[in-house]
């Protein structure tokens, strides 16, 4: 029986040692993904806030960094110094259970710590981090799943690294690339079909297979009416026919909130758009260029895209109704990685008629952001990661063409206001059958 357990002993020891090699492998490869998407940066891009929604570049190496700090070498490691006593200040986010944070709209206002500082502190912390980890020192399946969750978190950093750049870039009339241009579409496009989905009981949220977020679980059944999903995204061109329509003064087809929202921020297009001695451009990671009416339109807010498919005699997708879809397509698509940073035309497929389902363009579903049957918010701080935001948020699914592309599953759910637009967000239709 001593020889037995002596075994057991040895196995779980190697599965714990692959399992720390693993985590320090993945570790390394986020946080130098996200420097590397800072290469095309200048130092005075990384300081910038352009509204109350976008976080400076320097902000967000910083945070991901505090994060690795604050939850897992400080209260782990018990010979760790932190890097600078005010950091935990100055790049908190909106975790109230580890202490007060600097005004989230002034984080532009931070010209101190410089950008070499925030680096020193990357790598301050990423050298006591892996020589902890390798050193067998941060063991524990409550330790690793926390690093596991920090090193997703920084994976959203890195989208929003992308989208707020683009927005700050944008404001600026110089009107700078971020990226060498990604040129017009080869393709004229797919045509739109629609995808039928019969009357089911289904299960929604996660299998527990794999890392998820909270807010993914639990996994519970769904009742579902017949459906049809639009094969792919709305595009450019159809949203200009909505446009042109007049979609945009008609009352008539607006939700009240957002009709208030098209009055106040008097939009006419989509964030970005541009209209140049009779033809559309809009602002890109690579700048500004000539509107391609068979891309997917993006930034365009919950209030839009529900007010087209009005006008189009249609509806938003369920999230249910979402994932239920999704679940019949690999995840694949026009994802971070491809280097386009920027929705591409729909191409039909041979072996599926869903296109675009995941990558290119976040899709809103009509589905409110809120708790599954039966799920519980964590303890302690992480339990202000999802939970306290369910109220007055509306819920997005699929991922875009800045996301990483080992980020996103089919029960992901991203979650955004109603108003917002600066996010690559987009429009799928769905009807009833």
């Amino acid at each position: 029986m001593a020889a037995e357990r002596s075994s057991e002993a040895r196995v779980c020891a190697d599965r714990n040692a692959v399992a720390i090699d693993q985590i320090v492998e993945r570790y390394r490869h986020v946080r130098g993904v996200t420097e590397a998407l800072c290469a095309p940066l200048a130092t005075e891009d990384y300081v910038v806030q352009s509204m109350p929604d976008v976080s400076p570049t320097k902000w967000h190496l910083a945070h991901t960094t505090w994060f690795f700090e604050t939850f897992v070498l400080l209260p782990s490691a018990p010979t760790y110094r932190s890097f600078h006593p005010q950091f935990g200040y100055l790049f908190n986010s909106y975790y109230n259970a580890v202490g007060s944070r600097h005004c989230r709209a002034r984080r532009g206002l931070l010209t101190r710590p410089t950008v070499d500082e925030v680096f020193d502190y990357r790598r301050h912390v990423d050298r006591a981090l892996i020589k902890l980890l390798e050193a067998g020192a941060l063991g524990g399946d409550e330790l690793l799943a926390t690093i596991t969750l920090g090193v997703h978190h920084e994976q959203q950093h890195q989208e929003l690294i992308l989208t707020d750049i683009k927005h700050v870039f944008s404001c600026n009339p110089l009107r700078p690339s971020y990226t060498e241009s990604v040129g017009q579409a080869d393709s004229p496009g797919a045509p739109l079909a629609w995808v039928a989905f019969p009357e089911r009981l289904g299960w929604l949220g996660h299998d527990g297979a794999g890392f998820a977020y909270d807010n993914e679980t639990p996994r519970h059944r769904v009742f579902g009416e017949a459906f049809a999903l639009a094969s792919r995204p709305v595009t450019n061109g159809e949203f200009l026919r909505f446009i042109d329509a007049g979609g945009y003064s008609r009352a008539d087809l607006w939700l009240s909130d957002g009709w208030n929202a098209v009055q106040g921020q008097q939009w006419c297009a989509p964030l970005y758009w541009e209209r140049r001695e009779g033809r559309w451009w809009a602002m890109t990671l690579s700048g500004m260029r000539e509107l391609d009416m068979h891309e997917p339109v993006c930034h365009v807010s919950f209030y839009e895209a529900d007010a087209y498919a009005r006008w189009a005699g249609t509806r938003l997708p369920t999230e249910a109704e979402w994932e239920t879809a999704a679940t019949t397509v690999d995840v694949a698509g026009h994802f971070a990685d491809s280097g386009r940073l920027h929705p591409a035309p729909a191409v039909a497929s041979p072996t599926s008629k869903l296109t675009q389902v995941f990558g290119d363009v976040w899709e809103w579903t009509k589905s409110a952001y809120a708790a599954y049957p039966g799920y519980h918010q964590p303890a302690g701080a992480f339990g202000e990661y999802n939970g306290k935001f369910m109220c007055n948020q509306l819920v997005l699914r699929g991922g875009s063409c800045v996301t990483p592309p080992d980020h996103i599953r089919a029960t992901y759910r991203n979650f955004f206001p109603p108003d917002a637009r600066w996010q690559f967000s987009g429009i799928r239709l769905a009807r009833d059958m």
